[in-house]
């Protein structure tokens, strides 16, 4: 069972969407809220596996509400304003459902939502993959590299560079960019373009054609859309 919240300031959608939840098997309501404050103090109390979350709210607006979170549960987006629709994808959200909705495309958003669910109980059940550290020649010298401190690295030819969160410089080396991602554990790590391998951890945005790693934008490469796409829609 996923344990459901619902956030919208219209009652009238509240009651609609208590009564489809509870007409769909693997889902149980916990509370309705008015507002995102009231979410916020619920979030605290319970522990959530889904929230159905209006965007238009007073005081603070689905999406404000949602950057909030340091660990969301999983969203579902449940609105009257199409334009949002690209934040949702920002923000990594299950779907996007546009009132008014029928039942096939809600029941649709939530099949869609238990996958994922499934899935996070499936990889925190199985042992999880421990990145290992290794050395790079720089100079006349190897220099450790620490896995979890990579942020991005750069592909240059024959050479690369590796962007860490402890240096100010980024480590050159003698490598190439596919070498590198060999030794890199593929579920924490990604290609994006044809010159950058990122660390899928560190992503602060995701937009149209570039991805994020704190102040720095970086290309995605056309090849490479689609699987960006799934890796960061799952």
């Amino acid at each position: 069972m996923m344990r459901c919240l619902v956030v919208d300031d219209e009652q009238l959608v509240r009651e609609l969407l208590e009564s489809t939840i509870r007409q769909i098997p693997f889902l149980e309501l916990v509370k309705s809220c008015k507002n995102a404050l009231e979410a916020a103090a619920t979030l605290q109390a319970e522990p959530i596996d889904l929230i159905f979350l209006d965007i238009q709210m007073p005081q603070l607006s689905g999406l404000e509400f949602l950057q909030s979170l340091s660990k969301p549960p999983l969203v579902i987006l449940v609105t009257a304003y199409e334009q949002y629709a690209l934040d949702g994808y920002t923000f990594q959200v299950v779907d996007y459902i546009l009132k008014p909705f029928r039942f096939e495309r809600f029941l649709k958003a939530c099949n869609r939502a238990n996958e994922l669910f499934l899935l996070q109980q499936s990889a925190l059940s199985s042992p999880a993959e421990k990145p290992s550290d290794f050395f790079v020649p720089v100079e006349y010298s190897q220099v450790k590299i620490v896995t979890s401190d990579i942020k991005y690295i750069e592909g240059l030819g024959d050479y690369i560079k590796i962007y860490l969160t402890t240096a100010n410089k980024p480590i050159l080396t003698r490598m190439s960019i596919k070498a590198i991602e060999q030794k890199l554990p593929a579920s924490s790590f990604a290609r994006i373009h044809k010159s950058y391998l990122i660390a899928l951890q560190k992503v602060t945005a995701i937009k149209r054609d570039t991805i994020c790693i704190g102040e720095k934008e970086l290309p995605i490469g056309e090849t490479y859309k689609e699987n960006i796409g799934r890796i960061f829609r799952g």
